[in-house]
């Protein structure tokens, strides 16, 4: 292969933008279909849920060690790693006799997370300056429609090849771009070797199981269960001693100077309140919408009527996203996050009153849309350019992994809301989703106030100078 097609860095956005969309999909792929692989499987209605919470722990232990190996090895060897694991997952994952296997399938999956930040910090590396806001901006807006529209094609899917296709697909579209990676995106310019801190990224991924798998299971665990009460104190203790040893090492898997920078730590608070909203809308707008309508407000969709109906959304959000670079000199990041934010508030209560017929749904899901596609990328972007080159992707695959715990915290919290009020069938009533919407719209709020706490670009990229400075010596041995 030329030097020249090396080079020509449209051809690697296009590699990176397919890998963030295959991956993208698998975040959302099952959940409609849970019921399905659950008569499939011949297993339970909890146990199957672990197809989602495997899933849902790997990723999150793997996006910050894999996007920190890819700073220290080189991007594109590990984006290669992470390709492989992701093909040799949705293999296991189509072939799945047993829950178990499919389960592990899953867990080898999850490793795929690392695409997310390993692609922000190739485009950091081969972008001109001028171009890496709106190339962050798009791969951002990929990956929000990409979550959006695993919901939309689950259905169709399944309903002409089954749910084992589900896995065939992104195998498929996977393996295809994992041999295009290997030919046309280039090595990290930078690589400075070192070994990942074995303990920091034991504590990591201790404290991350101890938060997020009571936020997963605590609907059927109790709240007040010892087990949930255990994990949650464990965690806090885990996350001390790790932030301890990570400020004590010299090669740490998260600068915790780095975390200190106020771009980082104030656009992350935004990430942990945007999550919390934008997760359990993914989650929860299906189930609302495919409610029986005997209920007297369900609009009784199918799986695959209810996805259509998120399609506003999907279109809204690709618009926004792909414009957050390109308006920035006009519009600065954090306006766009405060911006996204405030309308994401507004189609959370337009939720609320616009709900009878599908063309309300609708509608909502695309002003929903709007503010998710500009927020989510201007706050990409406001973490990429936060921080030094050499550590873009262990700081992106942070906020990613805090962003999800905000998804998880965001989810368990409407679980509990939406199945608090039920009418004799056990289907959860009218009031129970309004309530839901409405807590929806108060994290979006609290979102939009705290995106006034992050700093502009410029401040941001002088305190990075010191975080630059103090950096030492790999470890060695």
């Amino acid at each position: 292969m030329s030097a020249r097609l090396r080079s020509n860095y449209w051809l690697t956005f296009a590699v990176l933008a397919a890998a963030t969309a295959s991956f993208s999909l698998l975040q959302s792929l099952l959940n409609p279909v849970l019921p399905t692989i659950q008569h499939d499987l011949h297993t339970t209605q909890s146990a199957v849920t672990w197809v989602i919470t495997g899933w849902l722990l790997s990723a999150a232990i793997a996006t910050p060690l894999l996007g920190r190996a890819g700073d220290m090895i080189g991007k594109r060897r590990a984006l290669l790693i992470v390709l492989g694991a992701v093909i040799i997952g949705d293999l296991l994952a189509a072939l799945a006799p047993t829950l178990g296997f499919l389960i592990v399938a899953r867990l080898i999956q999850g490793l795929g997370g690392a695409i997310f930040p390993l692609a922000f910090g190739i485009v950091r590396d081969e972008f001109p300056a001028r171009r890496v806001s709106s190339a962050v901006g798009a791969i951002s807006a990929i990956i929000a429609v990409g979550g959006g529209l695993g919901v939309v094609l689950a259905g169709p899917i399944v309903g002409a090849l089954g749910w084992r296709w589900l896995f065939w697909i992104p195998m498929i579209v996977t393996a295809v771009v994992g041999i295009l990676a290997a030919v046309i995106v280039p090595e990290s310019p930078s690589r400075p070797g070192g070994r990942v801190n074995l303990v920091g990224a034991a504590l990591l991924a201790g404290w991350l199981v101890a938060v997020l798998l009571p936020l997963s299971e605590a609907n059927s665990w109790g709240w007040s269960s010892p087990l949930t009460i255990g994990l949650f104190v464990l965690a806090a203790v885990l996350i001390a001693v790790w932030i301890r040893v990570e400020y004590r090492s010299a090669n740490p898997v998260i600068d915790m100077r780095m975390m200190r920078l106020p771009a980082i730590w104030t656009t992350n608070l935004v990430a942990l309140l945007f999550g919390a909203g934008m997760f359990a809308t993914y989650a929860f707008l299906p189930q609302f919408t495919q409610t029986p309508t005997s209920t007297g407000y369900g609009l009784g969709a199918t799986v695959t009527e209810s996805g259509l109906l998120l399609l506003p959304m999907l279109v809204t959000m690709a618009v926004t996203g792909f414009l957050s670079g390109p308006i920035a000199p006009y519009l600065s990041f954090r306006l766009q996050l405060a911006l996204g934010s405030a309308v994401i508030a507004v189609a959370a209560i337009l939720f609320v009153v616009l709900h009878s017929a599908p063309w309300e749904v609708a509608f909502a899901s695309g002003i929903f849309g709007l503010g998710l596609g500009i927020a989510y990328s201007a706050m990409s972007s406001l973490i990429v350019q936060g921080v030094p080159a050499h550590q873009t992707g262990a700081a992106s695959g942070m906020s990613v992994n805090i962003r999800t715990i905000g998804g998880a915290i965001g989810t368990a919290v409407v679980s509990a809301i939406v199945t608090s009020s039920t009418d004799a069938r056990g289907l959860p009533l009218e009031s129970a989703y309004t309530t839901a919407f409405v807590v929806l719209a108060g994290f979006s709020m609290a979102a939009f106030v705290a995106s006034f706490l992050v700093p502009s670009v410029r401040r941001a990229r002088a305190a990075t100078e010191p975080v630059a400075e103090l950096r030492v010596p790999a470890e060695v041995g």
